[in-house]
């Protein structure tokens, strides 16, 4: 009878149980979900240095959190409760990271890096470290079209307002439209925590899709006689100006939109490293040992949002498909100016680098440069594009900081 009384109670308490509970099928729904998002990742390669970390963080935390009471199970890793309290100013907890280190899990320990802002920056200053903007200063034009195509984040605010969505939420969700991962996260984990795990799933989704909704949208709106456009070379950028463009432009944009600080100052700090020609060590560590280790964490973290009571709301598709509409119009808005730019330059320029203008460096880019050349096999436009794509980086940052100031 002890030996039954024993294995009941190992039973009751193991997680298998758990999906018996009320609510409990949500967390076999959240499993089937990381199991289809491991899919995307490790066989179609959708971002896997991230998403496969995303959705194991996903998969950890349905497994080992069930609610009773509103509560998480003891052996949670990761306590919604806990960051509730966090953002309540009622809260004797409010603000508190004590209580996290505390009461919290082990992913509600990694998530301090989130909700700090620490990850993202890192991945930055690893961005900067391993980003020429070579093409952006030898043609400097190419500022217009990475802010062009920042149209998207605030025509998808606009819509999530109409949705119902709050203003914080709906500038979470308009910063998809950047193509930036690391700036959607950051600027979500600030604003509308709760919405963290739809967001970057559906950013990291639409920036391994560029492949798939660019073109379409390129060869809709340009004619061939434009994209075979062949584009001179671009003159060549002294050593001292690249030296000098980190330390202007931090200067510049921190001093304007002092929200922006952490994502500017970590991107130009590591293009420093690698341009001033005597920092070779700490340039090849951020970018390799200390962006893969920051890639782990946050990874992890990000998936572990993804709690049951969090993700499957209505609210989600509507994210995932404004998410969409704001990746489109961001590609749009980078072709018109690009079109513009061409009929004023007389037809000089091709348009379809105003589509690099989106930050998901270098693939917007490499697009650009496989639809030029179908349509002229003698074109090279990636060069050209990379000036776009890398202002694209800078603008994703200073949309981030400016619904930062306004929002936060």
């Amino acid at each position: 009878m002890d030996i039954l009384e024993t294995l009941k109670t190992i039973l009751m308490d193991s997680g298998f149980a758990g999906f018996f509970m009320e609510g409990g099928w949500k967390n076999l729904v959240m499993i089937a979900i990381s199991c289809v998002l491991l899919y995307l990742g490790i066989v179609k390669k959708f971002e896997p240095l991230l998403l496969v970390g995303i959705a194991f963080g996903c998969l950890l935390v349905n497994v080992s959190n069930f609610y009773v009471d509103g509560a998480s199970s003891a052996d949670a890793l990761y306590h919604p409760e806990l960051w509730d309290a966090f953002l309540d100013a009622e809260s004797p907890y409010y603000h508190s990271y004590g209580n996290i280190m505390a009461n919290g899990g082990f992913l509600d320990i990694l998530y301090i890096g989130v909700k700090t802002g620490l990850y993202p920056s890192l991945i930055f200053m690893g961005i900067g470290a391993m980003t020429d903007f070579g093409p952006l200063l030898s043609n400097p034009k190419s500022l217009l079209l990475g802010a062009a195509a920042q149209m998207g984040v605030f025509l998808a605010f606009f819509g999530a307002i109409l949705l119902g969505f709050t203003g914080t939420e709906a500038a979470s969700i308009g910063i998809i439209g950047g193509a930036d991962g690391p700036t959607a996260i950051f600027l979500t984990g600030k604003l509308a925590p709760h919405l963290l795990g739809p967001i970057a799933v559906a950013a990291y989704s639409y920036m391994a899709l560029i492949p798939m909704i660019q073109p379409p949208l390129m060869r809709a709106l340009t004619t061939e006689k434009e994209r075979q456009i062949k584009m001179e070379q671009s003159r060549q950028v002294s050593k001292t100006e690249k030296i000098l463009f980190p330390i202007i432009v931090a200067l510049f944009v921190i001093l304007l939109l002092p929200s922006t600080a952490p994502l500017v100052g970590c991107l130009m700090l590591g293009n420093l490293w690698k341009e001033c020609g005597v920092t070779e060590r700490l340039s090849d560590t951020v970018q390799n040992a200390l962006m893969n280790i920051v890639t782990v964490f946050l990874g992890i973290s990000v998936g572990a949002t993804m709690v049951a009571s969090n993700f499957l709301k209505l609210q989600t598709l509507f994210i995932v498909g404004l998410g969409l509409a704001a990746f489109a119009f961001s590609t749009v808005g980078g072709l018109l100016v690009g079109k513009l730019m061409c009929k004023l330059s007389g037809g000089k320029i091709n348009p379809l680098i105003g589509s690099a203008g989106v930050s998901a460096v270098p693939m917007a880019a490499r697009v650009s440069q496989i639809e030029g050349q179908k349509a002229n096999p003698s074109n090279f436009l990636l060069m050209h594009a990379m000036g776009p794509n890398v202002a694209g980086v800078i603008g994703s940052a200073i949309a981030a900081g400016f619904l930062l100031a306004v929002f936060g």
